[in-house]
């Protein structure tokens, strides 16, 4: 087990969880139904976000809401995410930044999640 403390680490996490929501029964069919044969750029996407979250390193700019809105997920779908992500930090990681990547996950499923279903109800 180890701390985050550097972009090896956010590598392990991101390629971590990301395997296995690649090979999940729920969330594979949307996420790569959506990201298709682009996972290298999705997963450099996604080293740069949790840096610039986890490390305040500020390499990720852009809105990370926007490519969710369309996607068809609903309560199961986040709750199914967490669980992989905290599972995953869980299998590899300890301290204070591991607990911030969970609170940080959690608060942004919640979020994406309203958003979602607040667009849906107002644009069936």
């Amino acid at each position: 087990m180890k701390q985050i403390e550097s972009l090896e680490e956010i590598e392990l996490l991101v390629d971590s969880f990301y395997g296995k929501v690649r090979k999940d029964d729920l969330l594979a069919p949307i996420f790569n139904g959506v990201i298709q044969d682009n996972w290298p750029k999705h997963l450099e996407k996604m080293y740069s976000f949790w840096q610039t979250v986890l490390l305040e390193d500020h390499t990720y700019h852009g809105s990370p809401f926007a490519p969710h809105l369309k996607l068809a997920v609903v309560g199961k779908h986040f709750e199914h995410w967490k669980h992989l992500f905290f599972e995953t930090i869980d299998e590899n990681f300890i301290g204070e930044k591991a607990e911030e990547a969970k609170i940080r996950a959690a608060k942004m499923a919640e979020m994406f999640q309203l958003k979602i279903e607040y667009f849906n109800r107002d644009n069936p």
